[in-house]
């Protein structure tokens, strides 16, 4: 029979925090093990007043929040567990959950054992006991570098490409979020779908993120017109409507031109358009699959 090692904890994997530039709102980003776990705890968290927001993206729950303290009015059943503090301190983000019976063996063991916690502290847990942890993350910035035109007619595929690339530079500098295929207006000079892609990584060091992408993925493209674009903010909804207007037909140069000035861009072939329209759809699955 085997043994189980800690019958009432289960670690969160990986606790992730991004911070505005003005620190004032926090994306809290929980890579869960267990979904029955994160759905009950994104269902009662999302109650505390710090959480403008919760979602599922893969297998991570993630809660925006406004930097702040509360008192968390707890009940059982209704209100058992949540976010009670957010802060920025220097480069560290500060979070503190509490709960109650099981919501506490959540908010305190299960949390505060997770990667990427930098130091926390912990009350005892367990049975109808509340109890709480106060986490502290590295601050991070959300780096998005969007990528097009990499393959030709006769082998290579974009999305497969970023993908393997993501994961090759993921570091605990650099941690990779997300990827998003991002579907274009099929234009004639396409390989075949049009697509371009997003990936989304947290870093500590934008810059050496941006540098470790662009040497793989000079090295691998297959092609003489790849586009690359990176977007280093915590949002990139600036560039909404340009990526709309690739998705509904084809765009001239010089609308290309007026959004160069919010990203960086790093490889300038033809696949520029779709590389810097392909940004703020990061996590919009539904609209950056659809034309």
């Amino acid at each position: 029979m085997a043994n189980i090692s800690d019958p009432y904890l289960i670690r969160y994997p990986e606790i992730v925090g991004i911070a505005a530039e003005d620190g004032r709102t926090i994306e809290l980003i929980e890579t869960f093990d267990c979904v029955g776990g994160a759905m009950w705890a994104m269902h009662h968290y999302k109650k505390s007043p710090l959480v403008q927001g919760a979602r599922i993206v893969g297998n991570t729950s993630r809660y925006l929040l406004d930097a702040g303290t509360t008192r968390l009015a707890l009940e059982g059943s209704h209100f058992p567990a949540g976010i009670e503090d957010a802060a920025v301190e220097g480069d560290a983000i500060r979070i503190a959950y509490r709960g109650m019976g099981g919501g506490g063996v959540g908010a305190s063991a299960c949390r505060s054992l997770a990667k990427g916690v930098a130091r926390c502290t912990a009350d005892p847990s367990g049975g109808g006991r509340e109890a709480g942890a106060t986490v502290w993350l590295p601050r991070r910035s959300r780096v998005l570098i969007g990528i097009d035109d990499t393959d030709t007619p006769e082998e290579g595929a974009t999305w497969t490409l970023a993908h393997n690339i993501a994961r090759a530079i993921a570091d605990d500098t650099t941690r990779y979020l997300s990827h998003t295929i991002v579907q274009l207006f099929p234009v004639p000079f396409r390989t075949k779908n049009c697509v371009a892609i997003v990936c989304e990584f947290a870093s500590t060091d934008p810059a050496a993120t941006a540098d470790a992408f662009q040497a793989l993925l000079e090295r691998y493209t297959l092609s003489d017109e790849t586009g690359m674009a990176v977007y280093a903010g915590f949002d990139p909804s600036a560039l909404l409507p340009f990526g709309r207007s690739v998705k509904k037909g084809q765009v001239s140069p010089a609308d290309v031109d007026r959004v160069r000035p919010l990203v960086d861009v790093r490889i300038n072939g033809r696949g520029i358009t779709g590389a810097i329209a392909a940004l703020p759809f990061y996590t919009r699955y539904d609209e950056a699959l659809s034309l």
